[in-house]
């Protein structure tokens, strides 16, 4: 929704809709962009000397044209609908500069050569615009390079071909036309052909035009990509407006510098305006300063953007990417506009199995596991991602510093899979280990992410990591998580301030034997821990014979690592008979052979497992049960 311009057009309202042009290198995205635009921006079409040397696009593009208001939003307070294209790079090399241009979209057009189909960049920027907004238009280009009497037959076998992609996306069932942007290519004469299909695509881009919600209260979020300077006039920041407005006189801050500046005239597509609201693209003119410090950036309502140090982010795994995304690793971590290294850990709320670790019954036990494994599964694969995508964008998602977490080696992808392994493992395992292990609820993944050097960004606003120092070569997927920014992280000593609250914990077992009984309340045990062990950290703690008795650590026996355990219910009379059995025989023997630990069977054939929880972020490394 455009400002009022001046002159004989001021009372026209436009309705803004930004529409992101995205696709592999020399897929003519640019050349479709040209044949679409009436008006340019400073930027667009290539004009960058490098750009025009190297042929390609190396920033983001930006024009618009104009059209009358489409049949189904006649009842709309507006006069004409203005497209404003952002036309994105495809070289795999700029992909950081492609994530940007994604989130400043309300329409993704991807284009595609159809004598290639989808290419490596094609994928990557389907994941992005997948993940960054909710609507896709595909553009099959360069149908000008087919044959005519094959050209409709390849069009609809490429058609086919991308909407069987696109099932298991939510973007599926999304429209597919076919054009030709710049018959005989880039090289061509522009007068020797004009445009083919270039008519019908502005149709149907029309009627999916929804008005986008543009709301003008809020504090300023301004997302700069270019910034040069007019002599005598000032500095000129052009932009699209994420949030919030922006009037003439307003002070505003740029955020990278900590400098504020006051707006002094703005621009939209070269027309004066007064005043911007959410939504809008324009040139912002403010007192001087030197552009080079500013590439690329955020420019927001004075003290209104924090610096953060680390950050918690609600998170879910690309299916896409291949490799396993392991905790402690380094990923490129894209926060707003800002791409840095960050150090990844991953966790999420426990469910737990039938039993905890007291040997009481759990209130959520194993049967709600494996009814979250065998749950009737989406409708489509298609409905499972809208379904996941809609969760991590719900303003109702929230993180409770209060509760209890999981610690996860790797970031989980499959919820039904996994949940149903585990449980299965669980039920026909023996080892005592697998029943108290407490499955991750994979529905809410989170990460904590540490990074090289402070980063400025709004609160919710859309985080990826990817692997951008991979083989750019390879046909692989770089793109490796993505979610939302649920809690900023602003203090610089936030490891001994805030992480010490923030309760992850890891499982810990051991296993030991017991050696003799005392009494039918006591027993001795060994091999739980080591000689030199402080055995007293560990007394109070719960811990379970093999033969079923549950019993409390009662201290150290002596000074080689044995253990006493006070069994309150003390033993079962089979156990006892066993223990029994075993001190006779063990006193019987003239030289009993001892076994590697020193001791010699039956007694150490009934194990004592320790189980409890080690908080990753506790300074006292305290246990719990």
């Amino acid at each position: 929704m455009a400002g009022a311009s001046t002159g004989n057009e001021a009372a026209i309202k436009l309705l803004n809709y930004n529409v992101g042009v995205l696709g592999h290198v020399d897929s003519g995205k640019t050349s479709l962009a040209k044949a679409l635009s009436t008006v340019a921006s400073t930027a667009s079409f290539d004009k960058n000397p490098q750009s025009k040397e190297r042929g390609i696009t190396l920033d983001l593009g930006f024009s618009s044209f104009t059209v009358p208001l489409p049949e189904h939003l006649t009842d709309q307070p507006y006069d004409r609908l203005q497209f404003t294209l952002v036309d994105c790079p495809g070289h795999a090399s700029l992909i950081k500069t492609i994530i940007g241009g994604a989130q400043i979209i309300d329409l993704m057009m991807l284009v595609v050569d159809v004598t290639k189909g989808v290419q490596t960049q094609t994928a990557e920027c389907l994941v992005i615009g997948e993940i960054a907004c909710s609507r896709m238009l595909v553009v099959l280009n360069k149908i000008d390079l087919i044959p005519e009497a094959k050209r409709q037959a390849t069009i609809e076998k490429m058609s086919k071909k991308l909407s069987k992609t696109l099932e298991s996306t939510r973007m599926a069932g999304c429209q597919i036309v076919a054009v030709a942007a710049k018959p005989g290519g880039p090289e061509a004469p522009e007068a020797d052909a004009a445009a083919q299909g270039v008519d019908k695509l502005i149709q149907v881009l029309s009627s999916m035009v929804t008005v986008p919600q543009r709301l003008a209260a809020g504090p300023l979020l301004f997302s700069v990509d270019h910034c040069f300077s007019i002599r005598g006039q000032g500095t000129v920041m052009t932009g699209t407006l994420l949030s919030g407005s922006v009037a003439i006189g307003d002070n505003v801050e740029i955020s990278a510098l900590k400098e504020c500046r006051k707006v002094k005239s703005m621009q939209m597509f070269r027309k004066p305006i007064h005043k911007a609201i959410q939504g809008d693209r324009l040139g912002v003119c403010v007192t001087q300063f030197d552009p080079k410090l500013l590439e690329r950036g955020l420019v927001c309502t004075p003290g209104s953007l924090p610096t953060l140090y680390a950050a918690i982010v609600a998170v879910r795994k690309i299916p896409y990417f291949k490799s396993d995304i392991r905790s402690k690793a380094k990923f490129h971590i894209t926060m707003g506009h800002e791409t840095v290294m960050g150090r990844v850990s991953f966790f999420s709320r426990p469910r737990q199995h039938a039993t905890d670790t007291t040997g009481q019954a759990s209130s959520a036990d194993t049967t709600g596991s494996a009814a979250a494994a065998t749950a009737s599964p989406p409708t489509s694969a298609a409905a499972a991602a809208e379904s996941a995508l809609s969760r991590l964008d719900s303003k109702e998602l929230m993180f409770d510093m209060e509760q209890e977490y999981v610690n996860q080696e790797e970031l989980l992808s499959s919820l039904r899979q996994t949940a149903a392994s585990s449980t299965a493992a669980a039920a026909d395992s023996d080892d005592p280990r697998a029943q108290l292990q407490p499955l991750p609820t994979i529905e809410e993944q989170w990460l904590l992410v540490e990074f090289e050097r402070p980063v400025i960004c709004p609160h919710r606003c859309l985080v990826i990591g990817s692997r951008l120092d991979a083989d750019i070569h390879a046909s692989t997927c770089r793109l490796a998580f993505h979610g939302r920014l649920v809690e900023s992280i602003t203090d610089k000593n936030y490891a001994k301030t805030l992480l010490p609250r923030l309760k992850i914990f890891k499982m810990k077992f051991r296993e030991g034997v017991v050696d003799r009984m005392s009494d039918e309340h006591t027993v001795i045990g060994r091999a739980l821990f080591k000689k030199e062990t402080n055995i007293q950290s560990f007394t109070g703690l719960h811990v379970t014979l093999s033969t079923g008795e549950k019993g409390v650590l009662d201290g150290a026996f002596g000074q080689s690592g044995k253990f006493k355990v006070r069994l309150p219910s003390g033993l079962k009379p089979e156990t006892v008979q066993l223990l029994s059995a075993g001190q006779k025989k063990k006193g019987k023997a003239a030289d009993p052979a001892p076994d590697a630990s020193g001791a010699s069977a039956p007694a150490s054939s009934i194990k004592v497992t320790l189980s409890f929880k080690r908080y990753s972020h506790d300074p006292s490394k305290r246990m719990a049960q």
